[in-house]
């Protein structure tokens, strides 16, 4: 399993067949180190450390040049992409006792029920990620009422880093999924909802939102 360490945006690195590289694991690393996940990254997996350090380590590689060295190792550019938080932006468009979930065509989500909303594009912020994806998905206009809370959670399968805002919704509309995207928009009554939401962070939130 190969280790990855990183602090204020530099990375420990060895030199490994001509090029950068991450160490393995079971190499001697001259600091101390938690590692706090075991990542399903490359063919051997990835532990993510904190190295314990008493100084700022200037000399090793800045995270941001990675990308650009052409002396970078697959999995040390691998691991740089991987460890770069993907944030999303989730909508709570409540009906009395009931709150609408949307089940994918395409994407990550596929076949599975989940709150309306996605990536939040460069530049964006979750205000209008929501808003954009919510009236693409749905294609009725909306409101963005408010932030209603933010979770961080780290996926099962991919091992990404994902940042979820939720915000409140008010639709001008009936929706009218588009196939290409959603297809399925049902409301469900609130208890029901968490229980069939493919996301466990999700139905957490929706749970605790609810006081359910």
């Amino acid at each position: 399993m190969y280790l990855y360490l990183e602090t204020d945006g530099r990375i420990y690195t060895v030199r490994r067949n001509g090029l950068l590289d991450l160490p393995r694991i079971d190499e001697e690393i001259p600091f101390p180190y938690k590692v706090v996940h075991e990542l399903p990254w490359g063919k051997e997996g990835v532990a993510l450390g904190i190295p314990k350090l008493e100084r700022h380590p200037r000399e090793w590689v800045l995270k941001d040049e990675i990308p650009l060295r052409p002396d970078a190792s697959p999995i040390l550019r691998e691991a740089v992409h991987r460890t770069l938080p993907r944030a999303v932006a989730e909508g709570i468009v409540e009906r009395g006792d009931e709150v609408l979930l949307v089940k994918a065509s395409r994407g990550l989500t596929e076949g599975l029920w989940s709150l309306p909303g996605g990536f939040l594009s460069f530049g964006e912020s979750p205000e209008e990620a929501v808003a954009r994806e919510v009236e693409e998905e749905l294609r009725v206009p909306c409101k963005v009422k408010g932030l209603l809370g933010v979770r961080t959670k780290i996926g099962e399968h991919t091992g990404l880093h994902w940042i979820i805002f939720f915000l409140g919704i008010e639709l001008h509309g009936d929706p009218d999924p588009d196939p290409d995207e959603i297809a399925e928009a049902l409301f469900f009554p609130k208890e029901e909802a968490a229980m069939v939401l493919a996301d466990r962070t999700m139905a957490a939130f929706i749970r605790e939102l609810f006081g359910l």
